[in-house]
């Protein structure tokens, strides 16, 4: 089984973002190889994970309850 390591929180401070970064966050754009994956989360709000070359850099948790 692969897993995931958070590696930092978004820190936009926004409160309905629980957003974090899975990898290094770049400097600037995330440019060739990127692309987004908007889920379908079983809850409501929102859940975008952000790929780049085919690895989950950064995963978008938006408007939800708070994560344990």
């Amino acid at each position: 089984m692969e897993t995931l390591r958070v590696v930092a929180r978004c820190g936009c401070g926004d409160d309905f973002c629980q957003s974090f970064y899975t990898a290094p966050k770049p400097d600037g754009a995330y440019g060739p190889g990127h692309r987004n994956v908007l889920l379908d989360p079983p809850w409501s709000g929102m859940l975008i994970l952000d790929v780049v070359d085919g690895l989950i850099a950064y995963v978008e948790v938006l408007d939800r309850d708070p994560l344990d």
